[in-house]
């Protein structure tokens, strides 16, 4: 049923489902107490709460794209998108040590992998949906030509490992909340949060070239612009080192387009079984006052 609407759907042009979509966002944001306080939360510690009101529309539009980034014919899809800088990528393709490339929720995340599939084959890490009933749905919408799927398991990263080893290009998003153990608590926006190992792990056992890329969403349903940047610069010796590069990294991006970050994510929360974020740091003791005769 789910995968009957979803088809429907796709057949509407783009600048509907956007223009949709921005009305189901206002809704949604009056509607759930729970959703309008983290985004509010989480954009404001940001220092991007003046984008608030673009950013409620946004989140809407994400939603509402869904059916023709899945469910369109892919030509049509991909005619919707431009690339910029792709030559950053197709030189860290070039170059033999393997392709990275990251990108954070952030715009139009899931049409990244469809374009650079265009080009090279690639292999993205994929967490299934909670719900059963969207699992096929999901799987089928995403697997593509040349665009295959890594399960979040140790399956799933053997794969990736062999593909970067090999040269190829894998996908990741790195501001995902890892399961226990698979991460460390790390600044995000000057909060800590638990952080995955795996993209600086890979990176130090491949040696591969990391590209920190986004989709921004152009208004009206224009289509979307991709963009691509070589992460310069060294990742660190250890997995908090790497992980608080990775997010600094990813807070630049954002700061880009901050009304395309999807603010209603639990960037925060704590895994089951993770150990408890580090106490912030006490401030420093007052300096003894002198007393004056």
């Amino acid at each position: 049923m789910l995968l009957l609407l979803f088809r429907a759907l796709s057949k509407l042009p783009l600048p509907v489902l956007h223009a949709t979509g921005s009305l189901l966002g206002r809704l949604v944001y009056l509607l759930s107490p729970g959703y309008r306080r983290r985004l509010n939360e989480n954009i404001a510690r940001a220092g991007h709460q003046v984008h608030l009101s673009s950013a409620i529309r946004e989140a809407g539009k994400s939603i509402m794209e869904l059916p023709f980034l899945w469910c369109a014919p892919q030509e049509r899809v991909l005619a919707k998108v431009r690339m910029e800088n792709w030559e950053v990528a197709q030189a860290a393709i070039d170059s033999g040590r393997g392709a990275l490339f990251l990108t954070p929720h952030l715009g139009c995340f899931e049409i990244i992998p469809q374009a650079v599939s265009t080009y090279v084959p690639v292999i993205v890490m994929y967490r299934p949906p909670r719900k059963e009933a969207l699992r096929p749905l999901v799987e089928q919408a995403r697997a593509k030509a040349r665009l295959a799927l890594a399960p979040a398991s140790l399956t799933g990263v053997r794969m990736l490992l062999r593909s970067l080893k090999s040269g190829g290009a894998v996908g990741l998003l790195p501001d995902q909340v890892p399961q226990q153990g698979e991460g460390v608590w790390a600044p995000f926006f000057g909060k800590p949060a638990y952080t995955m190992t795996l993209p600086g792990r890979m990176q130090q056992m491949t040696g591969c070239d990391v590209i920190v890329t986004y989709a921004e969403r152009l208004p009206h349903g224009r289509g979307y612009l991709i963009r691509f940047i070589r992460h310069e610069g060294p990742f660190g010796a250890t997995p908090e080192q790497q992980a608080t590069v990775i997010n600094a990294a990813m807070e630049q991006l954002i700061a880009d387009c901050p009304a395309q970050y999807f603010w209603s994510y639990n960037r925060y929360k704590a895994p089951s079984g993770a150990s408890a974020p580090p106490a912030p740091p006490a401030p420093p003791a007052p300096a003894p006052v002198k007393e004056t005769a």
